[in-house]
C-alpha cells in the first residue's frame, strides 16, 4: 500500500510542477508536457510492478502507434 502512495504522490508532484511551469511560461509548460513523462513513469512503474520485459515491450508499442 505504501508503494502505491508513493507512485501517487510522485506522480502528482510531477503534474503540479508542470501546472506551475505553464503560469509563468506557458511554452516552456507545453514544452515539458510535451515530453513522454507520462510514459516513461508507466514503463518504470510497470518495470518495477512485474519485471515483465514482454509487457513493457507491448506498452512501448501501443504509445508508438497512439502517438
Amino acid at each position: 500500500m505504501a508503494y502505491f502512495i508513493i507512485k501517487i504522490l510522485l506522480s502528482g508532484i510531477i503534474i503540479a510542477a508542470v501546472s506551475e511551469i505553464a503560469k509563468r511560461s506557458p511554452a516552456f509548460g507545453a514544452l515539458i508536457v510535451s515530453l513522454p513523462l507520462v510514459s516513461l513513469l508507466g514503463i518504470l512503474w510497470l518495470w518495477r510492478d512485474t519485471r515483465d520485459i514482454e509487457r513493457i515491450a507491448g506498452l512501448a508499442e501501443a504509445t508508438f502507434w497512439y502517438v
